[in-house]
């Protein structure tokens, strides 16, 4: 397909007047759709294979998926750890740099959105069902079993949580998200994953290197939605079972699934301004105000004291817990970080576009810096207030959730730690909202993504493909739940997680190079 060269830009990254390329311009229109044949017809045949198989031949699956997850963690650990350390430091190289200062969409842009909802959207499609899911049990479990062989202390439990959680991991999300907008809104590309590249490919990325390309991403954003999902049905069911007596069964889960898939697909017809931004908006009001309450309500000073202290350990650590050589503390760098960083990146593509989407306006500086240090502060919050809630009650007796970690059952540490407090039917209940309202912005914001780049990077697409598509991601996570669970979950992140770990990190020098031709033209 061949294709105009993308604008020149001034020093500012100001755009050019060229018409813009229009990669969807080929599309084919079968049955009133519109779509990019070779991606959307590549990408659905494969997954819909993927879910057939796995469902007629469970057993099997599942004992792939173990195989799988045992290979890829002790294989190519190397691989995960090496690609989250040079996305990280490529951020922190570019936020001081001159490059920092370009704006996208040029010097006279502005931001679409305020700071609130802009952070707001950013929070609740990147990593919202993990902190309720993780927030209690993962700081339990580091407790438990330390990293680096150094003894439990409860800072260090929850310092290795923000480890998980922290700068590496919004580094993944800031690379995608700056690549993307700055293709999109400053050299005037398609909004698609493959136009990241064209500063470095040119225009072989409108071939099959593109279609490539995108496919890869389609397929990271589809099991990335599906691990999430299926980690915070998992969840809500437990919750449900806690408080009403409802078996955590996995029909109770594929129940869960398709009435909040129902939901999802009424805010995906509703749009972006009036279906994922109101849904973030109230999702964060929601979080804050469970988080107020679990601060007022548990050992305050403590927490707040112990939040200082762990992100003191966080940064004094952060460099030997960034290496692989020579650890002997496999089950928290195999059964943790890999499992994290693979999940990070299969949702790079799909949260790196749904926050270009929503950037333009920001400057280079702004977008990777607000994206590093903020996230970073309130998740230091957050992880004391449960982790250090919940490590302060097991330490004064309570046995209930570290039990629920010992046997398996993380999804159940948050509503143990909450029935030790006031008030223990209402915030379970409030905690099971919150994971339904996360679980309806994840679907909503990946959906709009992967349709647009099924699209050809159209962004008006027709509705019944996002209904397609949010439909699919539904079925996908109960394929894996059914066929695998837990171990299913993790293994679709890492297997598709790693092709997309190859692909940012020559996005770093593709980005580099054309921050540069636009700061030099």
């Amino acid at each position: 397909m061949q294709a105009r060269r993308p604008p020149a830009v001034d020093t500012d990254g100001q755009i050019a007047t060229h018409p813009p390329i229009q990669l969807g311009r080929n599309n084919i229109r079968p049955f009133g759709l519109d779509i990019h044949g070779p991606v959307f017809i590549v990408s659905s045949l494969t997954a819909i294979a993927f879910v057939a198989g796995a469902l007629l031949f469970r057993d099997t699956a599942a004992g792939l998926f173990d195989a799988l997850y045992a290979w890829l963690t002790s294989t190519f650990d190397w691989v995960f750890m090496a690609a989250a350390n040079v996305l990280l430091l490529f951020c922190l190289v570019l936020l001081p740099s001159r490059l920092g200062r370009i704006r996208l969409g040029g010097p006279d842009a502005r931001p679409e959105y305020s700071n609130w909802s802009w952070f707001a959207m950013l929070f609740a499609a990147g990593i919202g069902i993990g902190l309720l899911f993780f927030g209690v049990a993962e700081p339990m479990s580091h407790f438990r079993n330390p990293p680096l062989g150094m003894a439990p202390a409860e800072d260090l439990a929850v310092a290795g949580t923000l480890y998980h959680w922290g700068l590496h991991g919004w580094a993944i999300y800031a690379v995608a998200a700056l690549a993307l907008a700055f293709a999109a809104y400053n050299l005037r590309l398609p909004m698609s994953f493959r136009s990241a590249f064209h500063p470095v490919a040119g225009d072989r990325v409108w071939g099959r290197l593109g279609h490539l390309v995108d496919i890869f991403a389609v397929f990271a954003t589809v099991f990335g939605l599906a691990t999430s999902l299926g980690l915070g049905v998992e969840q809500m069911a437990a919750g449900l079972d806690h408080l009403f007596g409802i078996p955590a069964t996995n029909p109770t889960a594929v129940a869960l699934i398709a009435v909040i898939t129902a939901v999802t697909l009424a805010s995906v017809i509703l749009g972006m301004d009036r279906g994922v931004k109101r849904l973030s908006q109230a999702n964060m009001t929601i979080a804050l105000a469970l988080l107020a309450f679990v601060l007022a309500t548990g050992p305050t000073l403590e927490v707040l004291a112990g939040a200082a202290r762990s992100l003191g350990r966080y940064v004094a650590a952060i460099g030997p817990l960034s290496s692989p050589a020579g650890r002997e503390d496999l089950h928290f760098l195999h059964g943790w970080t890999i499992f994290y960083w693979a999940w990070w990146l299969s949702w790079a593509p799909c949260v790196g576009m749904f926050i270009a989407r929503i950037s333009r306006g920001r400057t280079v500086r702004g977008l990777v810096g607000g994206m590093l240090v903020i996230p970073l502060l309130l998740e230091t919050v957050w992880f004391s207030a449960f982790g250090g809630t919940g490590l302060s009650l097991h330490r004064a007796g309570a046995t209930g959730m570290m039990d629920a970690v010992q046997a398996g059952r993380p999804e159940l540490a948050l509503f143990r730690m909450l029935e030790l407090l006031p008030l223990a039917d209402i915030t379970s209940f409030v905690a099971i909202v919150l994971l339904i309202v996360f679980f309806v912005t994840s679907s909503d914001s990946g959906t709009l993504v992967i349709d647009a780049i099924t699209a050809g990077g159209k962004l008006d697409a027709p509705v019944v493909q996002r209904i397609f598509w949010c439909s699919f991601v539904g079925i996908v996570a109960i394929t894996l739940l059914v066929s695998g669970g837990l171990v299913a979950l993790q293994t679709a992140a890492l297997t598709t997680g790693f092709p997309i770990a190859l692909l940012l990190i020559a996005l770093c020098y593709s980005m580099w190079k054309g921050l540069r031709a636009a700061r030099a033209e």
